[in-house]
């Protein structure tokens, strides 16, 4: 059911359409609904928008508003709506490809929309100030690349004044921690178009935050009983149609490389040419199976835990492609759970109580998390599997997932074609939700590729099978991280912990035993030797966020000692080489 705010910006998009036909008599009308935070409109404009133009247009809207305008709803027959919207080409299309005989529409004043609603009763219900457009962009129509580009006008709306405020100025922080600005300001990553837009460049400070980050991984995922597995990064096009991916999502893929060699045939003049098609990668699944077919398991040997950090590919559209949080070419934190029935519950439980464990231990608020029961639509034909093993695996799913105490939401229409599945977003430091990690039940691949087991009455059984990833992929995650704690990553996972700074030429070679030692102690640590002046390199370290500064001169090597400075806590002066190190190791144990 629509709440009010929902109505609220579906009929604030119904406004600005009115507004910029007022302003622009010559523009057409495409779509317009409510979305998270707001509202857009497409639209086909005689001229491209500049900002003052959509101050305008916002200006108009508030005098429609002022006037207190009714929404009316009419349903009228499809011949009267193509006269009524004759020189509305895009609406024309959409009425010709609804079905029936009639459509439903909307009056405000004297604009009329197509639309079936629902919508506000009159415009005093939009309190004022409570409302702002906020930018233009390209979009195509219905989303097809075929189709004509149009202008797509975007707005924010709340129920209040106070509330419209208050993510303006979350928007603003948020700005200020775009992981693809701190990306670049801290020397992580960028993404090079002669590379490939969505395929990201990580250097080696980005790299070493990535292995920091990956080394942790294998440790728990070894402490939790998973083995390691890997496989490549193509594999033959049989793969995908077995397991069905190549009907269901090959929209998405990359398209099938042809590797051919040609053979003598019978006669030597004869050439022969054989060939086999080869996909990259969009996901580990096949290859895992492939794994388990190629030898015989017994019950005693369930449940399989088998985990990959397994780098993918998939053709996102570019218009969808935003910095590491949506590429192109993606680390996967993979892993497959083989198990009989009577160990999927507990093995579920496992994977949740994991998922919880890692986000709390890079610094996520877990009672914050919100977990998403995705399950089929009912009236969808997309999915792949019969009615008993869905209703099956939606209800154990929703079953541990009440038992864990969740914070569930039911997604009716969000599983994947294969299997109903748990999503879980974080929020970050300041309030955004991310799609991360993800929990999937699948008793369709199991099927597909007749794989069993020998159950402990020496019969071949069907396992079950779960699908997990803790991360989602490494990228998005670390384009989290970046956000979440706005470069100022705690100690344990900076790439550099330690910078040191000699005041001088005569100083570095001290600097160099000082830094022998910390990496000795497996803290990781530069020396600064740009030719800056003490002052200028305390503050180009201060603005790569390092957790620590280490000065030295005379008065340290004279004492054996170190001058210590602390990000954001400034100086906290001398200490030995030894309690430094000391302090540092303990910090990090404590993933301070």
């Amino acid at each position: 059911m629509d709440t009010n705010i929902q109505k609220i910006r579906h009929s604030l998009s119904h406004i600005m359409a009115s507004a910029l036909l007022e302003l622009y008599p010559k523009t057409k009308l495409g779509i317009g609904p409510a979305i998270e935070n707001g509202f857009y409109y497409d639209f086909q404009l005689q001229k491209p928008l500049e900002e003052k133009d959509l101050v305008e247009i916002e200006k108009k809207m508030k005098e429609l508003i002022s006037q207190n305008l009714k929404f009316e709803k009419k349903n009228i027959a499809k011949r009267q709506a193509k006269k009524l919207f004759a020189i509305q080409p895009y609406k024309l299309e959409l009425i010709k490809e609804l079905p029936g005989d009639s459509v439903s529409i909307y009056t405000t004043g004297e604009y009329v929309d197509l639309c079936k609603g629902p919508h506000i009763k009159s415009t005093k219900e939009i309190a004022p100030n409570s409302f702002k457009l906020t930018k233009t962009a390209e979009a195509y129509w219905k989303g097809d690349e075929k189709n004509k580009m149009l202008t797509r006008i975007y707005g924010l709306a709340f129920e209040t004044e106070k509330e419209l405020k208050e993510h303006l100025a979350m928007l603003a922080e948020a700005e200020k921690r775009d992981h693809r600005i701190l990306g670049q300001k801290l020397d992580l990553f960028h993404i090079d178009n002669t590379v490939g837009q969505g395929l990201p460049l990580w250097h080696p400070k980005g790299a070493m935050l990535w292995r920091v980050i990956e080394d942790y991984w294998y440790q728990q995922h070894l402490k939790n009983g998973y083995e390691l597995v890997r496989t490549p990064h193509i594999g033959n096009r049989i793969l995908w149609e077995t397991s069905g991916h190549w009907n269901f999502y090959n929209a998405s893929m990359y398209p099938p490389m042809e590797v051919g060699q040609s053979l003598e045939g019978k006669q030597k003049k004869e050439k022969v040419k054989e060939s086999e098609q080869f996909l990259l990668k969009p996901m580990n699944c096949p290859f895992h199976l492939q794994i388990f077919k190629n030898k015989p398991y017994s019950y005693k040997e369930l449940p399989l835990r088998w985990a990959e950090c397994g780098t993918v590919y998939r053709f996102e559209k570019k218009g969808e492609l935003s910095g590491l949080t949506r590429v192109r070419g993606f680390t996967q934190d993979d892993a497959h759970i083989i198990c009989t029935p009577e160990q999927v519950e507990d093995e579920l439980k496992k994977v949740i109580d994991f998922i919880l464990f890692m986000y709390k231990s890079f610094g996520f608020n877990i009672d914050s998390i919100n977990v998403y029961l995705s399950v089929r639509d009912p009236k969808s034909n997309k999915y792949a599997g019969n009615n008993d093993g869905w209703k099956f695996t939606e209800k154990i799913l929703e079953k541990v997932a009440v038992e864990k105490k969740l914070n569930i939401k039911k997604d009716v229409g969000g599983a994947v074609f294969y299997g109903p599945k748990l999503d879980f977003k974080i929020k970050d430091a300041i309030g955004r939700e991310w799609q991360c990690s993800t929990l999937q039940f699948d008793f369709n691949l199991p099927e597909r590729f007749d794989i069993s087991y020998i159950n402990n009455k020496g019969e071949k059984q069907r396992p079950f099978m779960l699908h997990r990833a803790l991360f989602g992929s490494f990228e998005r995650f670390i384009g989290v991280l970046i956000e979440h704690y706005a470069g100022v990553f705690p100690l344990w996972l900076s790439p550099i912990q330690v910078s040191i700074i000699p005041i001088s030429d005569k100083h570095i070679d001290y600097a160099k035993e000082i830094k022998e030692q910390l990496e000795v102690n497996g803290i990781r640590v530069e020396i600064m030797l740009d030719n800056e002046t003490l002052g200028k390199k305390i503050r180009n370290a201060e603005m790569q966020k390092i957790p620590y500064l280490l000065i030295v001169g005379d008065r340290e090597i004279e004492a054996k000692s170190v001058g210590v400075r602390a990000r954001g806590k400034g100086d906290l002066g001398s200490m030995k080489t030894d309690e430094f190190i000391n302090k540092v190791k303990e910090e990090i144990m404590k993933k301070l």
